[in-house]
């Protein structure tokens, strides 16, 4: 009996009820996440919509491939570094079963256009249907309907393609620099398109800008959004050029996909030999020497190689570099305010440490060892923050330096690192107690991105309250450094590594205690697994 693909769908939806039934916290986060979807969903529509409603036809030709363009850029990367992928349909499970491959792939992708971000994206684009309709009529409607449809299918095949790919490279070890560059050039084809598109703006050459989109309206990130535009200016020949070119898209994104996806489901080789028991590093020798030889040490020696060894981890590591390098050097260079970067920076200090908000659920079911020798939560959250930091602190450094001596500010680079430090040691405060209050399961998968079904709605919620968490603890610093103008550059680094420093304190005050006597329920809540 052939296998349709709403089996598929049917199984992802019963899997979504049942990881929802009796979780008050896991149907809290999925319904501030649902409306916070839908007022996003509305916003969009309204947004695209007005400008039929006015007539706007060029603001329309402009707006549409561009904002199309960052829908499916934003499905790209917002996977890899903050929501992660549902993979509550692990194509492992599927491997013993009687199934073709093309099937398991059609059922697959059809299953992940089942979900809020699906949803709220198309709903959000559909202002665009009603512009159409205002500006060619009917049949540029149902045009522009049907490049929607073939968007959003662009935006799962592009994310399923390049997380599959990407989590299967970074499961072998020589394939993962190769992986790590590719993720960093990809994140930073980004910054000559912004900086090329702030430039136009500042200098208000919208015929420049024009061009620009002209030529983005015929590839496939574009393409989609301006079909409805194209016949209500009469340029009909061109719909059926630019169908060939999203459906041919589709077609090399899934063929893409079912190739990483068949080796998920035969699982990775590994090329390393098993070492032997006269081989084995002795325990000691794995905490590193400027750790002591004690319980910390030995943790925070653990953490650090795990954040390097481990694919999940691994991966958030990559994509924070990745941001880290992008965005202050693009604000840097584009000549941006004195009070760009540093707002940037602070930023980006927080997102390396919102890597910790579900800090427990990386080991799931191996936390066990930890609550069975009776580690304080204290030595516990220290160690797990020392051995991120050892990783983060370099970058967050070398970026501090860049962004003040590009732009000719070096004498500001002391300041500017205070500043980055303060931000990371609070974001560290806030993150601690989140992970230990709202901690979630991850699901045991071979993909680094994988969550469970609702599980990308509690990560990202929770990443940006540990985002605004920090800001709003930092923005004491932003106001003195502006109000105190150049005496700033003379203590901001001092002032701002105390206040790091204290607000990290106060975070492990705070967390500590939560983690002590919440241990066993923890425990139970980062072992359930995929459900």
């Amino acid at each position: 009996m052939a296998v349709s693909a709403r089996y598929f769908v049917r199984l992802k939806l019963r899997l979504l009820a049942n990881g929802l039934r009796g979780r008050t916290q896991r149907v809290a986060l999925f319904v501030i996440g649902a409306v916070m979807a839908a007022a996003a969903a509305v916003s969009g529509y309204a947004l695209f919509s007005v400008i039929g409603v006015l007539g706007e036809q060029r603001a329309a030709e402009v707006v549409f491939p561009l904002a199309g363009s960052a829908v499916v850029l934003g499905w790209l990367f917002l996977p890899l570094i903050i929501f992660g992928v549902d993979e509550s349909l692990d194509p492992a499970r599927f491997a013993l079963l009687p199934l073709r491959h093309v099937t398991l792939v059609r059922g697959l992708f059809a299953a992940s256009l089942v979900g809020v971000p699906a949803i709220a994206t198309f709903a959000a684009t559909l202002g665009m249907v009603h512009a159409a309709a205002m500006l060619g009529g009917f049949f540029a409607a149902t045009v522009e309907l049907v490049g929607l449809i073939g968007g959003i299918l662009l935006c799962a095949a592009l994310s399923r393609a390049v997380t599959s790919a990407f989590a299967t490279a970074l499961r072998s070890r020589r394939s993962r620099d190769l992986a790590t560059v590719a993720l960093a050039g990809s994140a930073a084809l980004l910054g000559p398109l912004q900086l090329g598109l702030r430039s136009a703006i500042e200098r208000a050459d919208w015929q420049g800008i024009g061009h620009v989109v002209d030529v983005l309206a015929w590839t496939p990130l574009g393409a989609p959004y301006s079909m409805g535009l194209d016949v209500a200016t009469g340029r009909l020949w061109a719909v059926p050029i630019k169908i060939v070119v999203v459906a041919a898209t589709i077609a090399l994104l899934l063929w893409w996909w079912s190739g990483s996806l068949e080796k998920a489901m035969l699982g990775a080789k590994s090329g390393s030999r098993e070492r032997t028991a006269s081989q084995l590093t002795p325990v000691a020798q794995l905490v590193p020497r400027w750790l002591p030889r004690n319980r910390f040490g030995a943790l925070a020696g653990r953490e650090m190689r795990y954040w390097w060894r481990e694919t999940r981890r691994r991966a958030t590591l990559i994509s924070f570099v990745a941001v880290a390098l992008f965005l202050p050097v693009l604000v840097a260079v584009s000549g941006g305010p004195a009070g760009a970067s540093g707002a940037v920076l602070v930023f980006v200090a927080a997102l390396a440490a919102v890597s910790l908000t579900n800090q427990f659920g990386f080991e799931g079911s191996a936390y066990a060892a930890n609550v069975v020798a009776g580690v304080p939560g204290r030595v516990e959250l220290a160690a797990r923050a020392t051995g991120l930091s050892v990783y983060v602190l370099p970058p967050l450094l070398v970026i501090s330096v860049i962004a003040s001596v590009v732009p000719g500010r070096g004498a500001a680079a002391p300041a500017l690192i205070g500043t980055v430090l303060a931000a990371y040691g609070v974001a560290l405060a806030v993150a601690m107690p989140i992970s230990v209050r709202a901690a979630y399961a991850l699901p045991d998968s071979t993909s680094p991105f994988a969550m469970s079904s609702g599980g990308g709605t509690a990560k990202g919620l929770l990443s940006f309250a540990a985002l605004i968490g920090a800001t709003i603890a930092t923005a004491p610093l932003q106001i003195g450094a502006w109000l105190l103008g150049d005496v700033w550059l003379w203590i901001g680094l001092p002032v701002g590594i105390a206040y790091g420093a204290g607000g990290l304190v106060l975070g492990l005050r705070l967390a500590a205690p939560m983690l002590d006597d919440r241990m066993p329920e923890l425990l139970a809540t980062v072992s359930a697994g995929s459900q």
